[in-house]
Order: C-alpha cells, then structure tokens, then sequence
C-alpha cells in the first residue's frame, strides 16, 4: 500500500501525506469511490479526536469530499467506534475519524469505515488510492451536484444512546469507585458522562485537551499515571483510553497494570461460563503465549491475525467468533461492535464483577510468558532487507527455537521498526533480541 499501513493513513502533519492538499485527495478520491455506489443519498459523516491539526485538515478533507458529490455532516471530537455505530446508524456511505490514535499531537491520520461500520478491505483501500493517484479534475462533480455540510452537535448523545442500549438497563455502580483516564483524546466527553450516569463515584484525568497533550504522559501508552491515581484514590478499578478511545489498558485495585490479552483471557473465560462465546477468540501475532497456553487449557479455540484490529475483525467474521483483540488494547466485542471500543469494553468488565468481585480475581487467570518488546526509529524499512539484519533475525530465532519465539516487523502506523521475544528463559531471551537490534540500531 502507498498510503494505507495497517489502521489506516498516519505521519506528521504538513510533510508526505498528512498534509491539507492530500487530505482534499483523500476526500475527494474516497467521495468518487463512494458515490459510485449508487445509493440514493450520498453522504459521509466525520469525527476526529482533539489533536489542534484536526483544524487544519478537516477543513481540506470536508472539501474534498463536498466536491465529489458528498454532503458530510461533521460531529467534532467522538470516539472511533462512535463513530463506526453512527456511519452505520445513519445509513451513511462512508464514515472518517481524523486520527492518529495513541500517537502524539504532532502526527495525525485518517480512518475509513463503510456503510456497515466496518474497516476498509485492502482491496478497497487499493481502489481508493489508485483514485487519489489520477487526476483531479475526473473526480471533481458538477456545480449543481455539490455536496452540502453541516454540523451535527449531537453525535456524543446519539453515541451513548446506542451504548445504552448494548448494556443491561439495571446496570448501576453506586459501590464502585474508578478512575478514568481519556487521554486528553476524543473520549474526554462520552466515556465520563458514560460512567457517571451509572452512579459509580468516579475520578477522571486526561479529560482536558488543549491540541498538544493528546496522549501526553497519559492515556493508555502511559498508564503509570492510571496506577498512581488508582492507588491514591483506593479505587475499585482504573480505566485508561487512548486517544480516539478504540484502546483500553486496565488498572485492577492493587494498582496492577491489566494489558489487552487479560482483558480478552478474562471477557472470554466469562462468556464460556455465560455460554455467550461463540467459536472462539482472535488475537495477533503479538498476543503472548501465555494467552495461547491458557486457551488450550480451557478448549477455547485460538487464531492469530496480523497485528491491527482490522485483521482481527476480517478472522472475526470469516470463522463467526465474537471476540478478539491486541495486546495493546484494541478488542472488539462482536456482539456490540465492529471496531475497537475503549468505553464499551470497560463496561463490559464492570458488568462482570457486579459490584462482588475484585479486579484482581477477575483478571488473574493465565500467566503470562515474560515478553521484550522494543521499537528502533528508521527512516528507512528497506533495512529489514539487509543481509546483516535476515542473518540476525535467523540466528536468534535458532537460538531460542523451542524455548520462545521472535517476531521483527516494520510498524504500520509509525516510522518503527518493533521486534518483540518472548520466552521463560530471560536471559537467552534479552541475548537473541540483542543480537537482532545491534545490527539495526
């Protein structure tokens, strides 16, 4: 792909892509695709976390798709799975979150649902960038076929009513105390007035975006300020987005960390009890093996996808499961949602521990196999190529073969390449992905 890694189109602002003349492409190139659908009405509706180039761009982006024929309604600042319900609820063609998700302020990117409020398929995402591609002026429709905007300032409610209606009616939280970090993202307005109209006594941080401090020391990348908060509050339960909130990282009462995998090892073993599980779960190639140990022990069926919540929900639908995720935190519900949703999962945990049981019970099921992870900066992927790095990759993987596993792979949403072991033996473990990373560095 050109422009699309794996969530979408991503970088930083004003250089390559992220930029208001590729963004008037983008718009413009996706409006063509989707006005090519036929449907009577053709329109698009737009969100985008609170990042200040969301100022920028949405302007560029909104014109883009206005002159291919689109009427757009734009909603402000709304989670990305607020925004996939509400392509849907609408009967909208196409549906774009301006995002970059956990990244900085200074990156930012596009996201692209279609009418079902699912993630692009590459084969559509090829389409659309072979149109931006071509020339402009073949996009570009009729004065009398313009599109019109207009801003909708009801998306947050039309959001949370949706979400009220996946969640018992009963459901109150009167005993439970959290803490809820928004990561300064496009949460900071739903996820709170969320959890507060369910009674739980709630402390929020993150909730105050100033266009710079989007995931900031906060949020679900940095959930060491989630631990401290929950700590010094004595809470229940800590709840840590990111910054378009498709993301969550837990914080059990003991001020333990909880990752994507235990969240996932706890819903399901819940909806196998529930018999609410429906063929199995999917994670990725970085779901630890623990995870997958723990599967097999309890006779739930396990896959792995490539890394990215849009492959996750692709093996979702192929084999008919209704759960599965990352480890950083993307998991989808497929009972209640087509992508990643911070807030729907948190309510979800809360639902199961029903004011009785601890965190720390709840999510102590599996044991993880000790993991490293870690991220190099390039300029270049065409570095994973050479000779020196393959022979590298190769003799650590004969070393701990047996023992663990390596995985190198060039990150889909930043300039990183992320080579990640894991093994019960850490000192063969730190040695192999020593030897991988000196001959990147």
């Amino acid at each position: 792909m050109k422009y699309f890694g794996t969530d979408g189109i991503r970088g930083h602002v004003n250089t390559k892509h992220i930029n208001g003349d590729m963004f008037f492409k983008f718009g413009l190139a996706a409006g063509k695709y989707f006005t090519n659908l036929k449907k009577k009405k053709q329109t698009a509706i737009i969100a985008k976390d609170t990042r200040l180039s969301g100022y920028a761009l949405e302007p560029a982006l909104v014109s883009g798709l206005a002159s291919a024929g689109m009427h757009v309604y734009t909603l402000g600042p709304l989670p990305t799975n607020g925004l996939a319900m509400l392509t849907k609820s609408m009967n909208a063609n196409l549906g774009i979150m301006i995002t970059a998700s956990h990244n900085l302020f200074y990156d930012n990117g596009l996201k692209l649902f279609g009418p079902d409020g699912l993630k692009l398929s590459n084969k559509i995402q090829k389409k659309i960038e072979n149109l931006i591609d071509s020339k402009v002026q073949n996009h570009l429709s009729k004065p009398k076929l313009l599109g019109r905007v207009k801003r909708l300032e009801s998306g947050t409610d039309d959001y949370l009513k949706i979400i009220k209606k996946k969640i018992p009616r009963n459901l109150r939280l009167k005993n439970l105390k959290i803490v809820l970090d928004c990561a300064n993202g496009a949460g900071y307005k739903s996820a709170p007035k969320m959890i507060k109209s369910l009674g739980a006594k709630l402390k929020v941080i993150g909730n105050k975006p100033d266009g710079f401090n989007i995931n900031k020391n906060c949020g679900s990348t940095f959930p060491n300020k989630l631990q401290i908060n929950v700590k010094k509050y004595k809470a229940n339960l800590g709840i840590s987005l990111d910054g378009d909130a498709d993301r969550i990282i837990m914080c059990d009462e003991k001020g333990s960390i909880i990752d994507g995998d235990q969240i996932i090892a706890a819903l399901a073993l819940q909806w196998k009890k529930k018999k609410i599980l429906k063929g199995g779960v999917v994670g990725t190639l970085m779901s630890n093996y623990g995870l997958e140990e723990f599967f097999k022990k309890k006779k739930i069926k396990f896959i792995r996808a490539k890394v990215g919540d849009r492959y996750v929900k692709e093996i979702m639908q192929k084999k008919k499961f209704n759960l599965g995720g990352e480890q950083s935190g993307h998991i989808i519900l497929g009972k209640f949602a087509t992508t990643g949703d911070g807030l729907l999962v948190a309510l979800e945990v809360i639902q199961a521990l029903n004011n009785k049981v601890k965190a720390s019970n709840f999510f102590d099921v599996f044991e993880k196999i000790p993991q490293i992870l870690i991220n190099i900066k390039t300029k270049d992927f065409n570095i994973l190529k050479k000779k020196s790095v393959k022979n590298s990759i190769k003799t650590a993987c004969k070393l701990i073969k047996g023992q663990g596993r390596i995985l190198v792979r060039k990150s889909g949403t930043e300039q990183k390449i992320r080579i990640m072991g894991e093994s019960k033996n850490k000192i063969l473990l730190k040695k192999c992905i020593n030897i991988i990373s000196k001959t990147i560095y």
